[in-house]
């Protein structure tokens, strides 16, 4: 079976909210904690995950503030809004939806 690391299309901005759902997190422990949570088989790239944190922001459904890292740098810590916590669900809800909607394919076809 061929190696894959890419998160699939249309998931991304939900594992960061679901993650984010734990607690606040700089963006590198994000990507950190996703691929430690996926048994190293998901890696978030830096090229999709700030534009994907940055549409969080923007959409309010995450707040982030300056802090210093556990490697004594400065970084965005990103914590979820309420709103996110809303979004989290309607995203874990449409996912669920797909999910068994392709497993029924895999199952009938």
């Amino acid at each position: 079976m061929p190696e894959t690391n890419g998160v699939p299309p249309g998931t991304l901005v939900m594992l960061v909210l679901r993650v984010l759902n734990s607690g606040s997190l700089h963006g590198y422990a994000i990507a950190q904690r996703i691929h430690t949570l996926t048994n190293d088989v998901l890696q978030v790239e830096e090229g999709s995950l700030y534009p994907a944190l940055q549409r969080i922001l923007l959409k309010g459904w995450a707040k982030a503030e300056w802090g210093i890292s556990e490697t004594n740098r400065k970084v965005r810590f990103y914590r979820l809004t309420p709103a996110g916590k809303k979004q989290l669900d309607t995203e874990l809800s449409e996912y669920g939806r797909m999910h068994e909607a392709i497993q029924a394919v895999l199952r009938t076809a």
